[in-house]
């Protein structure tokens, strides 16, 4: 906390300061407490009518009462992870949006209107990483029509807990209430250690998902949209561990320049505990290391403790979290269905 040359706590930030990363400490609202003040560090993201709302790196929207604040300053950005490689936001949203192409797609200024017959939330959301040269609500608006042309619900995937990211785009997009349905992070991590890790046999790699492949993939019923979103990608690979009736193991790898994207790695459920999604992540970080990449991602949903253990034990780290957040209902009832 700010501490003037009198010893005394001073708050020197002021609604000039919104969109800066700061450090605040506020009284607690419980009196029963004996720690009475509560400190938060985020974005501030608005201060209006006597209330600041500062977004912190998990993506939470903290509320706080202008009233009740005793100290605050603007801090620098978050220190640089020790793990994973350097990588700003930007070129991971550009990488990762690569590697899951829509079917259709239209620029609007800075943002990507992106669609694919709803399947998945990434190929059928906005991508903004500029301007779209529009006033926000001038902006929505023509996102709703866009989608709503199509059929689909309006999504826009925003980000927190990385440099650049748009955590002032959250609290906007909250005020007018869109909704945030589903988050998730993107991990980033070295290829060569997971490449190690590769035995060379029982893994069988492909440039086609095949029918097996694609029995094993949790989406059932995929379609010809699905195939195409699947198949996209600067260099796809799909990866096998044959079962006696169907695959032990399944997953996908993109590789693009220095990066390779891992996804759909899925194990039997009565093969688990066995590594072999390990496996099959290896032996694609093996491929794409001959193919040049040094660098590895991947999404985790924060709900899935399995899978974010697992990767912690490969050497990946979070980088940075992402929502997907859904146009607010339409009035007499949402006429879209989930996506």
């Amino acid at each position: 906390m700010e501490i003037s040359a009198t010893g005394r706590l001073e708050v020197r930030i002021t609604a000039a300061d919104v969109g800066k990363r700061v450090s605040v400490r506020r009284l607690g609202d419980d009196p029963g407490v004996v720690e009475k003040f509560t400190d938060t560090v985020g974005v501030l993201t608005s201060w209006d009518n006597g209330v600041l709302l500062i977004t912190r790196r998990d993506g939470q929207t903290i509320r706080i009462a202008e009233s009740s604040l005793v100290a605050g300053k603007v801090v620098p950005a978050a220190p640089a992870r020790r793990r994973g490689p350097a990588a700003t936001y930007e070129e991971l949203s550009r990488v990762s949006a690569r590697a899951w192409r829509p079917v259709e797609s239209e620029r609007l200024g800075g943002w990507e209107l992106r669609a694919a017959s709803g399947f998945t939330r990434r190929a059928n959301s906005v991508l903004p990483l500029g301007d779209p040269g529009l006033p926000l609500d001038d902006a929505l608006d023509a996102v709703r029509k866009w989608y709503g042309g199509r059929g689909l619900p309006a999504y826009v995937q925003t980000a927190t807990g990385a440099a650049g990211t748009q955590e002032v785009l959250c609290a906007e997009l909250e005020r007018r209430g869109w909704v945030r349905e589903v988050s998730a992070e993107l991990w980033t991590g070295a290829l060569a250690p997971l490449a190690d890790r590769a035995e060379g046999a029982g893994v069988v790699l492909s440039r086609e998902a095949d029918e097996a492949w694609l029995g094993r993939y949790q989406r059932k019923g995929v379609g010809e949209v699905a195939l195409k979103v699947l198949a996209s990608g600067p260099s796809v690979w799909f990866a096998t561990v044959p079962g006696e009736d169907s695959p032990a193991a399944i997953g996908r790898c993109v590789v693009d320049g220095r990066w390779a994207g891992f996804a759909a790695v899925e194990v039997d459920p009565g093969q688990r505990r066995r590594g072999l999604a390990t496996t099959v992540m290896a032996a694609l970080a093996r491929r794409a290391l001959d193919e040049g990449a040094s660098a590895a991602w991947l999404q985790v949903e924060t709900d899935n403790a399995g899978a974010r253990a697992m990767y912690d034990r490969l050497g990946f780290a979070a980088h940075h979290a992402y929502h997907h957040y859904r146009q607010p209902a339409v009035s007499g009832g949402d006429r879209y269905g989930s996506s």
